[in-house]
């Protein structure tokens, strides 16, 4: 054979070698795609506004246990809430916290109001914070007013949830969750 044609061959064979090695060569793992945290964006909504109470605004109520009331127009944060006593009638001897309800817009708090007073209590009286609705826009500040009459007081939460108008599962009071066995 002619030194000539050693040559082409032995290209051709470097060629293929490295033909063969580039495609049995690994192709780098496709990058994972960005990971991305869930965001809740909620467009621009109007304050909320306190539809209805138990009482209503100048209504008389017998005395003892009272569980007041307010509905709102939007679903609303269950975690934030604010209450203080209104100008000129007597602050409500209440729990701290009021719970909401399945609606996801009436909260309802259970207190105690004594014969021949005139109770009142504002929503939202400061600011910032308070009754916000699920986009943490704060409710509107409204007043209520109410009189309590001489009359044999409310002793049972049973019959104090008739008056406001809740059913059974709408008591005030959230239980506290069961506490599992031990080891279990």
């Amino acid at each position: 054979m002619p030194p000539r044609r050693l040559v082409p061959a032995a290209v051709l064979c470097a060629v293929l070698a490295a033909t063969s090695a580039h495609a049995q060569t690994p192709k780098p793992a496709a990058e994972a795609p960005n990971a991305v945290s869930p965001v809740l964006i909620l467009p621009p909504t109007l304050p909320p506004k306190l539809v209805s109470t138990y009482p209503a605004q100048d209504q008389t109520v017998e005395p003892g246990i009272l569980i007041l009331k307010a509905a709102f127009d939007q679903q609303m944060s269950p975690t934030a809430w604010n209450y203080a006593p209104a100008p000129g009638a007597e602050p409500l001897d209440c729990v701290k916290t009021p719970r909401l309800l399945s609606d996801q817009k009436t909260f309802v708090l259970i207190c105690r109001v004594l014969a021949g007073r005139t109770y009142g209590v504002t929503f939202n009286a400061q600011r910032p914070g308070g009754f916000s609705n699920l986009g943490e826009n704060p409710a509107q500040t409204a007043s209520l007013t109410f009189k309590v009459e001489n009359a044999d007081p409310v002793t049972t939460l049973r019959r104090a949830m008739e008056l406001a108008g809740l059913r059974a599962d709408q008591t005030p009071v959230q239980e506290a969750p069961r506490a599992s066995p031990a080891g279990g």
